[in-house]
């Protein structure tokens, strides 16, 4: 009889074990069966941090202009605190709701009218106080609601992300309010304050120049979906 048997083939009666496989820590997720849809995403909740302290904003901007009105170095210092606290709110909101995936339909709205009720009543309430002229007030509460109709506009089309010139305008309308806001006391120079302001005047007009021809370009290279 000839016993002879090839390169690894198993002799008579042994039993052959199975190659091992991969540890099931490296095995991987079970393949998803075809033609099986994938577990939709939950869209965030209403209710977030992000949100919330959009809302906490709202809520400042009458406590800030009280404050303002009541006049005296301590009710000064009172609005300044209101309004670099709701300002801070303004750089909060927004990141968390990037970094968490917070980003709701209710905060796209709420988030700009909250934005412009604060720089709107600083700037208003200054102006009634007479200390800011109000052409100021008219020309950037003007460009401020005309790019929010802009925006709401343009929203289904897409989103136009912010620029550097509009990052620049925002950081200098709250520095230019808040010297505004510092109590005369502290003896800030006039030409300070008009300096900044007239800055964040200059930025804010072209900034919305700059975002109406982007909002225009898009207008026209992407239509509105049916």
């Amino acid at each position: 009889m000839n016993d002879a048997r090839r390169p690894g083939e198993p002799n008579p009666g042994e039993t052959v074990q199975p190659a091992a496989g991969p540890p099931p820590e490296l095995a991987g997720p079970p393949p998803q069966p075809a033609g099986q849809p994938a577990e939709p995403v939950t869209p965030p909740g209403v209710v977030n941090v992000a949100n919330l302290l959009t809302v906490v904003r709202i809520f400042l901007v009458p406590v800030f202009v009280v404050c303002l009105v009541h006049g005296g170095t301590a009710w000064r210092v009172a609005a300044l605190a209101a309004f670099l606290g709701a300002s801070a709110t303004d750089f909060l909101d927004g990141l968390l709701a990037r970094k968490r995936g917070l980003v709701t339909d209710f905060g796209k709205i709420a988030d700009p009218i909250a934005d412009k009720a604060l720089t709107g009543a600083a700037l208003i309430t200054l102006t009634v106080l007479g200390e800011l002229p109000g052409w100021v007030t008219a020309l950037i509460l003007a460009r401020e609601l005309g790019i929010t109709a802009l925006r709401f506009a343009v929203i289904k089309r897409g989103v136009i992300a912010a620029s550097q010139g509009g990052k620049l305008k925002t950081m200098l309308q709250i520095l230019a309010i808040c010297l505004y806001l510092l109590p005369a006391s502290l003896g800030v120079p006039a030409l300070l304050k008009e300096v900044v302001m007239g800055a964040a005047l200059v930025v804010t007009l072209v900034t919305g120049i700059d975002y109406t021809i982007r909002a225009m370009r898009m207008g026209r290279s992407s239509p509105a979906p049916r």
